[in-house]
């Protein structure tokens, strides 16, 4: 008996039961998918684009908690060092505090000047950044006997480090200088870019004879930045990258202390370290801190690597202490904040008033997020290791009080947005400013020159602005056509006000018409 094929079972098959349709399903459900998600994103978007002052709240917010969580995490990291220098154990913390409050009051001071008016003052912080430089090759500089870099300038009882004024002040005095200007050969005369190239390449030079290379990476960052934002070809993204793969792979060859970084730093990829008394012994000590941490950390003040097994535990590599005392989320939160302080820095860019504004805070918020991972990067074993600190976090002396200027900057381009200066001439400062005596930002035209000052006008029941009365709406703008005058209600009728009521016009309007019947009827 031969067995013939079921067409009646099989055309009772479902359509969606074949094979062949099983992708289809699998991809209209992934379509379902994508468009929820594109539907969250667009949601999250018209969230954020309601509200004008989001970024200038955002950046601000993040820097605060950033100075916050330093101050904190230095007296916990730096205690040991401070009891061994007979000391109290919140000697160096006390120092960070004073240095956080003078950046938080540099943070203040470059919220009040609008960035069109750093525009003159950055070019005199350039040539400062630039004679500081040259100061510190001269015997004023010192360091070279400690850390094997001559890159601070001793003013007393303060420590300046002009390499990052000089990061910094690039940034600003770079984005109007290449701001509305063709960037795509920056080394062609006319351009408008080949001033800001042999500047940044002097300035670059000068920090490599420091012998600060950590520094010198991170300031070509910099550069390479602004002339991404401005437009430059990526041909000579691609020179440039050439040339500093060369520069790293002379200083892997030249041997010394930089190549044993190098070596320390592809051991840590492969897993396992040669030398763990020798040159691994900070990055070995640095993995060990982050294993003792695990998911929510030891505890803070609890830390063991502090006590002399992890060198600069409250400079360089204090994330190591935070992944230790706060465990993963600790860790991961500051990832985060810097994550945020960077994706609102660049919003804000994207949303400037000017391109020169747009260059600056792109810029800014780059060096600062890029300094950030740099530091992260080499303390999980990403990245080798620099000597580059995390910002806002590690001890610092004067780089905290330029760091915190230049966020600073960046709130400030933010305040300026064209949306934000609309509310807040409409509805009022914040009180963040009211408290802080931050005036009202005023819009520029195109080429970046303020406009006059005019008086805003306030709604009627704004927090901020005188409410607008009744009786004196009416008087400027009329009365409304929605307006009642029953009785027993609290506004007074037209009558009231002296005015010809709508039914005494009404019936100064109908006499005529009135009468005229009357006369027909009459004569009828």
């Amino acid at each position: 008996m031969t067995l013939k094929p079921d067409n009646h079972r099989r055309s009772e098959r479902p359509a969606g039961a074949t094979r062949g349709r099983r992708p289809a399903e699998r991809s209209s459900a992934a379509v379902r998918q994508e468009s929820r998600l594109g539907n969250a994103s667009r949601r999250l978007g018209e969230f954020m684009d309601s509200r004008p002052l989001l970024d200038y709240t955002m950046i601000r917010t993040v820097v605060l908690v950033l100075a916050g969580l330093g101050v904190v995490m230095v007296l916990s990291s730096s205690m040991a060092m401070s009891v061994a220098n007979n000391q109290a154990p919140w000697s160096i913390a006390l120092r960070q505090l004073l240095m956080v409050i003078g950046g938080l009051i540099a943070f203040w001071a470059a919220l009040k000047i609008p960035p069109s008016r750093l525009h003159k003052l950055s070019v005199v912080l350039m040539w400062l950044a630039v004679l500081l430089l040259i100061a510190v090759l001269t015997p004023l500089g010192t360091g070279k006997e400690s850390v094997g870099s001559q890159s601070w300038l001793e003013l007393g009882p303060l420590r300046l480090q002009p390499s990052e004024l000089a990061r910094i002040a690039i940034a600003i005095w770079g984005a109007q200088e290449v701001a509305n200007k063709d960037a795509t050969r920056p080394l062609q005369a006319g351009t408008g870019t080949l001033r800001f190239t042999v500047v940044s390449v002097i300035c670059l030079a000068l920090i490599a004879a420091q012998g600060d290379f950590g520094m010198a990476v991170s300031f070509a960052l910099v550069v390479a930045f602004i002339l991404l934002f401005a437009g430059i070809s990526w041909r000579t993204i691609g020179i440039f990258a050439g040339i500093g793969a060369i520069f790293l792979f002379s200083q892997f060859a030249a041997g010394g202390f930089r190549s044993n970084r190098f070596h320390v730093y592809f051991d840590a990829l492969l897993g396992h370290f040669e030398d763990t008394r020798g040159i691994a012994f900070q990055s070995h000590q640095g993995f060990l801190s982050l294993a003792d941490g695990a998911l929510f950390g030891v505890g803070l003040g609890q830390s063991r690597a502090k006590w002399f097994y992890l060198p600069e535990a409250q400079n360089d590599f204090i994330f190591a202490v935070i992944g230790e005392e706060l465990g993963l989320w600790g860790g991961a939160l500051v990832i985060c904040l810097f994550a945020m302080l960077g994706y609102f820095g660049l919003r804000a860019a994207r949303r400037a008033q000017t391109q020169e504004q747009r260059l600056m805070a792109a810029s800014l918020a780059a060096a600062v997020v890029s300094q950030a991972f740099i530091n992260i990067g080499y303390v999980v074993g990403l990245l080798p290791v620099t000597g580059i600190q995390l910002p806002m976090l590690s001890a610092g002396g004067t780089s905290a009080v330029i760091t915190f200027g230049a966020m600073g900057v960046l709130a400030s381009v933010a305040r300026h947005e064209p949306d934000a200066v609309s509310a807040m001439q409409n509805y009022g400062r914040p009180l963040f400013d009211q408290l802080l005596m931050i005036g009202e930002p005023r819009p520029v035209d195109k080429q970046g020159t303020p406009r006059p000052k005019t008086t805003s006008r306030k709604r009627e029941g704004s927090r901020s602005g005188r409410v607008v009365r009744p009786n004196q709406r009416d008087a400027r703008f009329g009365t409304p056509v929605t307006a009642r005058g029953a009785a027993g209600s609290g506004r007074r009728t037209d009558d009231e006000r002296g005015r010809p009521s709508r039914r005494r016009e009404q019936a100064r309007y109908d006499e005529p018409r009135n009468s005229a019947r009357r006369g027909e009827r009459r004569a009828g």
